[in-house]
């Protein structure tokens, strides 16, 4: 029998970067206004965690998409590549056999 998969529905699965972002912040300012130091760090560390969790999650998707749309266009990949070398050094040509 093979397991379940389990998925979210797309507004789920994208609003969920956006709850940790929230969550997270929502817990440092807790943290910040805490008389007590014990229950400042309980609230603040987690509240960092998930706001890091957050940005990580929108930056990897955002690298993703954009690594997926540049395989629609192949050329572009070298042009992303070129891009990213320093300044006097180029790719070489993959388009011409050699001789």
């Amino acid at each position: 029998m093979s397991p379940a998969r389990h998925r979210f529905s797309r507004p789920v699965y994208e609003g969920l970067p956006w709850v940790y972002l929230l969550g997270g912040l929502l817990a440092l300012s807790a943290s910040y206004f805490q008389t007590s130091s014990t229950l400042s760090v309980v609230l603040g560390l987690p509240g960092f965690v998930a706001l890091m969790a957050g940005a990580v999650v929108l930056l990897r998707r955002r690298a993703y998409r954009r690594l997926r749309a540049q395989y629609d266009a192949p050329d572009a990949l070298d042009e992303a590549a070129a891009a990213a070398l320093p300044a006097g050094h180029a790719l070489p040509d993959t388009h011409t056999p050699p001789d």
